[in-house]
């Protein structure tokens, strides 16, 4: 069975940057896409970021386009999310997710296993 575990969140001022890690076990990770997401309190969950299987694609949402980088590392099964000039409005609980195709998804619904979460907090 493959697991995801997220790490590298914390408490940042704003402006701050952070960098998330998500390590996977098992041997099918290069052959499909991850995904980033976030949920804030009372908030809906929300897409941030994708790259396809093989790295050559990926998306953004437009609230972090710009400051964000998701990339990967298929050699140490690991998927990164860079953040720059953080913000408050980027508290959340951020998700990594795998959808089970070699093509990267914007849609929460196309994701099918997901790591537990790691806290992200921007302060003012």
């Amino acid at each position: 069975q493959v697991q995801l575990v997220e790490s590298g969140g914390g408490s940042v001022q704003a402006g701050g940057s952070l960098r998330l890690s998500c390590a996977a076990s098992g041997r099918t990770f290069s052959t499909y896409a991850m995904g980033w997401f976030r949920q804030a309190p009372g908030k809906e969950r929300e897409f941030v970021a994708a790259i396809s299987w093989s790295g050559a694609s990926r998306y953004y949402a437009d609230s972090v386009k710009g400051r964000y980088s998701i990339s990967r590392d298929n050699a140490k099964n690991t998927v990164y999310l860079q953040m720059n000039s953080l913000k408050p409005e980027d508290t959340a609980v951020y998700y990594c997710a795998r959808r089970r195709t070699a093509v990267a998804s914007t849609s929460y619904e196309d994701y099918d296993l997901w790591g537990q979460g790691t806290q992200v907090t921007v302060s003012s």
